[in-house]
């Protein structure tokens, strides 16, 4: 009789010692090797882990904000229109206009901030150092950073974003050598948006800085860093796109890129028609102040009028600082602006006055 061949199949072998035990291991099959790379053509979900999966898609998506910027041409076209109308009177104006908007603007972005720092408490700070109480003097710090950043300097995508931004929020000054990383973040949102236009870029720069950075300040960064970043579309006259000179509006924006951009457009073309329209007023009362003057002698009513042009706000000690005039010429030509109708007092009080143009 043949012998029986031998066969080295573990199955045959496990029929031919008996019935499987619950100690036996399940048959292996090549097809359910999970832990074996996928086949090049073979779909990569199919070997994820099962639950829930991490939105892999941009934070900043350049083609939503190329899509959103081309549906909303017509209002970035008037804004350009209003932006260089604006560029070319701060060309033509005093050095003091920039600093005067820069006041303004600050001022009011704290109303939406949180910080709340008046213009004439600003303009005292800024120059004098002086005003600041326990309570919100960080709040200060942040404003008169905000103005210095706004009125002079490079702009923050100067040298690049990385280095720029670095220098522009005074990074290497608070000791930190290395790019913090929501700084390199930020640079490389803006790399990838670089095709868009100046005032889309500034609309991703803001949203982004608040998305990336932490910190008490940093819906005032990303406000600075945007309306230095916009300006970029003019001549070197405007050094900042005023934000909040209307209302927060711009600021506001929530939503998808276009309803977000949209937003950032028509707050920014209301703050600007609205530093436009300030200008004339200040030219309109210029002019009515040297008429009215013209009969004083000495250099301190000129030089006064100079002043209470570039800043919103003047005290005493500060219209002494910017005229070098002795405090009692100051405060005799205040007088007599006032009895001419030239400038209002805002305070009420006896004592820490202040001075505006009555416009």
């Amino acid at each position: 009789m043949k012998p029986k061949p031998v066969t080295s199949d573990p199955d045959d072998e496990a029929e031919d010692l008996g019935p499987r035990s619950i100690y036996d291991g399940d048959p292996e099959d090549e097809d359910d090797l999970w832990f074996l790379p996928p086949e090049e053509d073979a779909p990569q979900d199919d070997f994820l882990t099962p639950g829930p999966r991490a939105d892999q898609r941009q934070l900043f998506d350049p083609r939503e904000w190329q899509a959103a910027q081309s549906e909303l041409s017509s209002e970035l076209a008037d804004l350009a229109v209003t932006f260089g109308a604006l560029d070319e009177r701060l060309r033509a104006g005093p050095e003091g206009w920039t600093h005067r908007l820069a006041l303004m603007d600050v001022s009011d972005l704290g109303w939406w901030t949180g910080d709340r720092i008046s213009v004439e408490r600003l303009a005292l700070w800024t120059s004098l150092r002086i005003g600041a109480t326990g309570d919100d003097v960080q709040a200060l710090f942040r404003a008169g950073w905000a103005v210095r950043r706004l009125s002079s300097g490079a702009a923050p995508s100067h040298d690049g974003w990385e280095a720029g931004l670095t220098a522009f929020l005074d990074r290497m000054a608070q000791g930190i050598e290395e790019v913090p990383e929501a700084i390199a973040d930020l640079s490389d949102v803006m790399r990838s948006v670089e095709a868009l236009h100046p005032v889309t870029q500034a609309a991703i720069a803001f949203h982004a800085w608040r998305a990336v950075s932490q910190g008490p300040g940093q819906d005032t960064e990303a406000a600075v860093i945007a309306a230095r970043h916009a300006a970029s579309m003019g001549r070197g006259g405007a050094l900042f796109m005023p934000l909040a000179l209307s209302g927060p509006g711009a600021l506001r924006g929530v939503g998808s890129p276009e309803e977000k951009l949209s937003a950032w457009i028509r707050g920014a073309g209301q703050a600007a028609l609205a530093a436009l329209l300030h200008l004339d007023r200040i030219n309109a009362w210029e002019a009515r102040a040297k008429e009215a003057t013209a009969d004083l002698s000495g250099r301190t009513p000129p030089l006064l009028i100079d002043a209470l042009r570039a800043w919103p706000m003047v005290s005493a000690p500060l219209a002494e600082e910017l005229t070098q005039a002795s405090r009692a010429a100051v405060q005799r030509n205040i007088d007599r602006f006032t009895r001419r109708g030239l400038v209002r007092e805002v305070t009420g009080q006896g004592r820490y006055r202040v001075w505006t143009a009555a416009l």
